[in-house]
């Protein structure tokens, strides 16, 4: 991660939902790396969260591994506490943790059962954490930020199945935030990112030609790698974005614009 960002989050406390590899992982660290404490949440690799625990230790920084099933109404209200007891604050919230529906047996699941996973964990979860956060942050002298995780392609659309529940999904939690922006201004700032084609497990297995077809269609001529949407988070999460709310910031190299 770039020294452009170091310093930017100095003593502030970012919790990072579903950061035990991906972009979450990704995001934890450059957090770390700008200054910041995190609070890493896992659902099932605990494993994953345990080595981004000790890589944020290397750098120089605080950080707590939580469990957390998005999908559960009692673990999502049990993590805003569970958090402060831990680190002693929390300045800024991301919701980046996402089902997956990509990869694995996941993608041979009917098209019925993966619209109700991710309306469950992408949309209905991003909800939940969303209240909670919201509630959390505003009782703070100091207020504090909200980040959820979008798709570019919801402001153009795009053909297929997947990208039919994608676009359900992720097209609610962009307008959900938008909303909630201006429910909780302006103690609470909440914005979106909106990546686009991101080097992560479903690209690592994707087809070839079909992987460099991607990269010639963006302008920026490659796949996006999970720093790029990691250092946008904490811009968003930074003082230097103190007068944005209910903004999408795209992260897709171009392809849409």
């Amino acid at each position: 991660m770039s020294d452009v960002v170091a310093g930017t989050l100095t003593n502030r406390t970012v919790l990072v939902t579903g950061a035990s590899s991906g972009i979450g992982r990704a995001i934890a660290l450059a957090v770390a790396r700008a200054g910041g404490d995190v609070v890493l949440t896992y659902r099932q690799n605990e494993a994953g969260a345990r080595d981004v625990e000790r890589e944020i230790a290397g750098i120089g920084r605080r950080a707590a591994v939580l469990q957390l099933d998005l999908g559960d109404e009692d673990s999502v209200s049990a993590l805003g506490p569970a958090a402060r007891a831990a680190l002693g604050r929390i300045d800024v919230w991301v919701n980046n943790a996402g089902a997956d529906i990509l990869t694995g047996d996941r993608a041979s699941r009917s098209r019925l059962e993966r619209l109700d996973t991710l309306l469950r964990i992408d949309l209905r979860g991003t909800m939940l954490a969303s209240w909670h956060a919201a509630e959390l942050l505003a009782a703070q002298p100091e207020g504090g930020v909200i980040i959820n995780m979008s798709w570019d392609h919801v402001l153009t659309g795009m053909a297929g199945t997947a990208q039919q529940l994608f676009s359900a999904a992720k097209g609610g939690v962009l307008s959900f935030s938008k909303s909630l922006a201006r429910s909780v201004a302006p103690r609470v700032r909440v914005n979106i990112l909106a990546p686009g084609w991101i080097e992560t497990s479903f690209g690592a297995s994707a087809d070839q030609q079909w992987h460099r077809q991607i990269a010639e269609s963006t302008p920026m001529k490659r796949w996006g790698v999970p720093d790029d949407v990691a250092g946008a988070a904490v811009f968003l999460a930074s003082p230097a974005a103190s007068f944005l709310t209910g903004c999408t910031l795209i992260v897709g190299g171009g392809i849409v614009m």
